[in-house]
């Protein structure tokens, strides 16, 4: 008789792990086709200036809360400026690797799911910045704040003119703020810890330093807010086990008794044995 598979044991079986080698191949190349595609997008700075000027009016229309009320927080000390800045530039990267490693080791179905919500974000993204080059805050004068990567360090990005390795007029939507959110996202439908909406920290945190150091506006973090509810909308997360870990073993099947003698379940040789000694 075949042992009856638990409901969280096949959604866990469903998705083994991907080979390691092909996912860092492909999740590098997302990684090029990404920074290259970025590239295309440079050199428009009169419109990227224009689109920041109409962000910064719409943004007053709507009276959403001015990025300076942010910055000026930061700006009460300069070790707390710096921190932001170091976290704009260290943080990004490192904990969206991180995040997928650990899934990729601890959670394959989950991993393949984020990767997935990951690279949709992060394409509808890169067509964004060709079509709407945007200007940061930090370089509109209209604005009043202070680029605080260049005046109190460390900066990642050079002048604007010179800095060939990235591009400064891909404000909207902010990555920065659409993969912190998630990592926290995927963290807590991947976990079942009682602390685990901590996670949320980690894009309110982001939230506030990439406006702070004014590298973004607040609309550009609900554009990616806006494109990861769309991306996990179609794309949809696995289902997770009673545990969130691995899935559990199959119970022995269980003997069914019935109303007869208990002398009768014995074995049949036994029986045989007892009825020669008789």
């Amino acid at each position: 008789m075949n042992a009856r598979t638990e409901p969280g044991e096949a959604g866990s079986r469903a998705i083994a792990r991907p080979p390691l080698v092909r996912e860092l191949l492909l999740v590098a190349g997302l990684f090029l086709v990404y920074k290259f595609g970025r590239q295309l997008a440079t050199g428009h700075t009169a419109e990227a200036f224009r689109n920041a000027g109409r962000v910064w009016d719409l943004e007053r229309t709507l009276r959403l809360p001015g990025e300076g009320t942010v910055q000026s927080l930061l700006l009460h000390g300069e070790t707390l400026t710096e921190s932001a800045n170091v976290y704009y530039a260290t943080v990004h990267f490192p904990a969206t690797v991180a995040f997928l490693v650990w899934l990729y080791l601890r959670r394959p179905a989950h991993y393949v799911w984020a990767r997935r919500v990951l690279a949709a974000v992060t394409a509808a993204a890169l067509v964004l910045h060709l079509t709407f080059p945007l200007a940061p805050p930090r370089m509109l004068a209209a604005t009043g704040l202070v680029d605080t990567g260049k005046v109190f360090g460390p900066s990642v990005y050079g002048p604007p003119r010179t800095d060939h390795l990235s591009n400064q007029f891909a404000a909207m939507p902010s990555l920065h703020f659409g993969w912190a959110l998630m990592v926290a996202i995927g963290l807590i439908v991947a976990t079942r810890s009682r602390l685990r909406l901590l996670w949320l920290l980690h894009p309110l945190l982001t939230l506030l330093v990439i406006v702070g150091t004014a590298n973004h506006y607040w609309l550009d973090c609900l554009a990616a807010a806006a494109l990861l509810g769309l991306a996990l909308a179609v794309i949809r997360a696995p289902r997770a086990t009673a545990t969130g870990a691995e899935p559990r073993k199959a119970s022995p099947p269980r003997t069914r008794t019935t109303g007869r003698d208990p002398g009768d379940l014995a074995p049949a040789g036994a029986n045989v044995l007892a009825g020669a000694g008789r």
